[in-house]
C-alpha cells in the first residue's frame, strides 16, 4: 500500500447529479470524520507522522483547516469574479509555522465545522452553469472549473481523513 495515497490519487469526474451529491455530502460531513478519526488519541499518537517523511496527526489536521478555509475563498472568488488567479500556499511551510505546535487539533476541527457549514450552503447553491465557471491555478498552470475543485477537495476531505485512519489500523489504535 502507498501509504501516501491511502484512496488512490484524485480522479476527476464528469459532471452528474449523483456524483455531485456524493461529493457535496464529503464535503459537508469532513468535520464528523475528522473527528472521529482522531477520537481518543494521546498526544504521542498525535505527534506520530502518518508515514515515514510525513506530517504528524496533529500537522494534518491543521493543514485540512488551512487547506479548506482557501477552499471555501476559492469558490467565493470563482463565483463572483470572471476567472480570477487563486492564490497558492506553500502548504509544507504552514505546517512548520508555531501555531501548528501550540494550538490543539479542536480549535482546527472547530474552523473546519464553522467553514464548512457556510461553504456547503453556497456549494448546494451553485448552478449547474456555475460549475463551469473557472479560476486559474498559477502553480499548476491552468484554469480549473469549479466542478473539478468540488471533487479534488472531497477527495483531500477523504484523503487526510484516511491518513489518519489508516495509521490508527496499521499501529492498532
Amino acid at each position: 500500500m502507498d501509504y501516501r495515497y491511502p484512496i488512490g490519487k484524485y480522479e476527476p469526474k464528469e459532471f452528474s447529479e449523483a456524483q455531485k451529491e456524493e461529493w457535496l455530502q464529503a464535503i459537508e460531513l469532513l468535520p464528523v470524520a475528522l473527528k472521529k478519526a482522531v477520537d481518543g488519541l494521546d498526544e504521542a499518537q498525535l505527534k506520530t507522522p502518518y508515514r515515514e517523511g510525513g506530517w504528524t496527526v496533529i500537522q494534518l489536521v491543521h493543514h485540512i483547516a488551512d487547506s479548506h478555509a482557501n477552499a471555501y475563498i476559492r469558490f467565493k472568488l470563482g463565483l463572483t469574479e470572471e476567472n480570477p488567479t487563486i492564490k497558492p500556499y506553500e502548504e509544507k511551510e504552514w505546517a512548520l509555522l508555531a501555531d501548528n505546535d501550540l494550538v490543539p487539533i479542536s480549535v482546527s476541527i472547530t474552523l473546519l465545522e464553522a467553514v464548512h457549514t457556510r461553504w456547503s450552503v453556497i456549494l448546494k447553491h451553485i448552478t449547474n452553469e456555475q460549475w463551469n465557471r473557472t479560476v486559474v491555478r498559477p502553480e499548476h498552470g491552468k484554469q480549473m472549473t469549479l466542478w473539478f475543485l468540488l471533487g479534488m477537495y472531497a477527495w483531500h476531505s477523504k484523503h487526510h481523513v484516511a491518513h489518519i485512519t489508516s495509521l490508527r489500523e496499521r499501529n492498532n489504535w
